[in-house]
């Protein structure tokens, strides 16, 4: 029995009891999408959500700051459009995970349970670092539309240098069935497509019926082999081509010749900007949460992402904030404009901060215990900051919010107890979060 508890977390029986009654009262879905803009490399404080213009040389932006659309909030001067959004947001200035490698760190942020141990680079998925993430939280949650998943991740997954994947992307513990879908692609591209999504041009949709038909007689004798690893991950793979084929709207949602030019280039036509313009027409196709990854910028310092352990402020205001500004804020005035904003969670993210001194290479090092984050749209109280860093912005001293509260609260929003019990591959029930809903920040 003992270990039994320990196995889930700590808790006791009657208290596993209390959380399974707690999780059939579902709070009220203030949202109904959410769209996780998750900026890889970990992403400065200092210049952006947390600017110490009053603080020591080394902790204080040299690009100034500059007052927003929230009475009272300065932020980082590279940020000019989305200033003038933040009535709409809510900013956590006081997020911590305590761990100071991107994998390990990152598995935190999104799954919301430390990794073991804490900051270790290079880390793998397995056990017993498989728990969920919050992208496959939403599959056991909320069913397939429209021949597209509840859960997406583009342009590609988050890796280390050596596309070393990190742990905390796929479902884990409960299974592949949950994972989300990884959709490896650039839809900057002139000719961008899906080639999963294209039918040949010698098939047409009578024959793909045809082959649908055909298939159907092939699985009556594939579930002969039920429980063959191999033939679970061929029926897993082929179901996700054939819905999406014989879906003609997910394969509209990948059109994005259908937007126009005003629309794009407001985006930024940059492999990241219109992959956060493909996230919104995915959102209005039936998918429940898409997951945008920064990618590496070929030729750029630092590999294009936001590591940037040298020439920091140069690459800021080069390329990273310009990027990131430009598609950020276009995805909240365009979901504002579609009438979306409201039922659409926004949330900009990353896997933590950077230090508050500069290094010899005049960049900024990792650093876990003390970054920001913020929330817009479905079920967030916009024009709201809470959380609080010392003078350098390198300890929290009010408020510390860790990475299963933030998670928590997406749920929330979306109308689904944090306390929702689940259960692994071994059928053992496990709550999908163990973090508190940050009140102050919910409408």
């Amino acid at each position: 029995m003992r270990m039994g508890s320990l196995g889930l977390g700590g808790l006791s029986l009657p208290q596993l009891l209390g959380q399974r009654a707690r999780a059939n009262e579902n709070p009220p879905a203030k949202a109904k999408n959410v769209i996780l803009f998750w900026l890889t490399g970990g992403v400065p404080q200092h210049d952006t959500w947390d600017p110490k213009p009053d603080g020591p040389d080394s902790a204080r932006t040299p690009f100034g700051v500059i007052p927003t659309s929230t009475p009272g909030l300065n932020i980082g001067g590279l940020m000019p459009m989305t200033s003038l959004l933040t009535h709409h947001m809510a900013v956590i200035r006081s997020m911590s995970t305590g761990d100071n490698a991107h994998s390990s760190s990152g598995y935190q942020m999104l799954t919301g349970v430390p990794h073991i141990p804490l900051s270790r680079e290079n880390a793998l998925p397995g056990a017993p670092n498989d728990w969920p993430s919050l992208d496959a939280m939403i599959r056991t949650q909320i069913q397939n539309q429209q021949g597209l998943p509840s859960s997406i991740t583009l342009p590609k997954h988050i890796a280390n240098v050596g596309d070393k994947t990190w742990p905390g992307q796929g479902a884990g513990i409960l299974g592949q069935q949950y994972d989300p879908w990884l959709l490896t692609c650039d839809p900057s591209e002139e000719k961008f497509q899906i080639p999963a999504l294209s039918l040949p041009e010698e098939v047409s949709q009578v024959r793909l019926d045809r082959r649908l038909g055909l298939l159907e007689q092939v699985d009556q004798h594939l579930n002969k082999l039920d429980g063959h690893a191999s033939t679970a991950k061929y029926d897993l793979r082929t179901s996700q081509a054939i819905e999406l084929l014989a879906g003609q709207g997910a394969r509209q949602a990948f059109d994005l010749s259908k937007e126009s030019d005003k629309v794009r280039d407001r985006y930024g036509r940059t492999k990241f900007g219109q992959s956060v313009l493909l996230s919104r027409r995915l959102i209005e196709a039936g998918t429940t949460l898409v997951h945008i990854n920064w990618q590496q910028i070929e030729g750029k310092e630092n590999n294009g992402s936001w590591d940037t352990h040298k020439k920091h402020h140069e690459s800021l205001k080069g390329w990273l904030m310009p990027i990131m500004d430009r598609s950020f804020s276009a995805l909240i005035e365009d979901l504002e404009q579609r009438g979306m904003l409201d039922e659409t969670l926004v949330a900009w993210v990353g896997e933590f901060g950077h230090t508050p001194k500069i290094n010899a290479r005049a960049g900024r090092d990792h650093w876990g215990s003390a970054f920001s984050i913020a929330l817009a749209g479905g079920g967030i109280k916009g024009g709201t900051v809470i959380g609080k860093t010392d003078k350098q912005a390198g300890q929290v001293v009010e408020d510390l919010v860790r990475p299963a509260d933030y998670i928590a609260t997406v749920l929330h929003s979306l109308g689904i107890s944090p306390e929702t019990i689940v259960h692994d591959t071994e059928g053992r029930p496990i709550p999908l979060s163990r973090g508190k809903v940050i009140d102050s920040i919910v409408s």
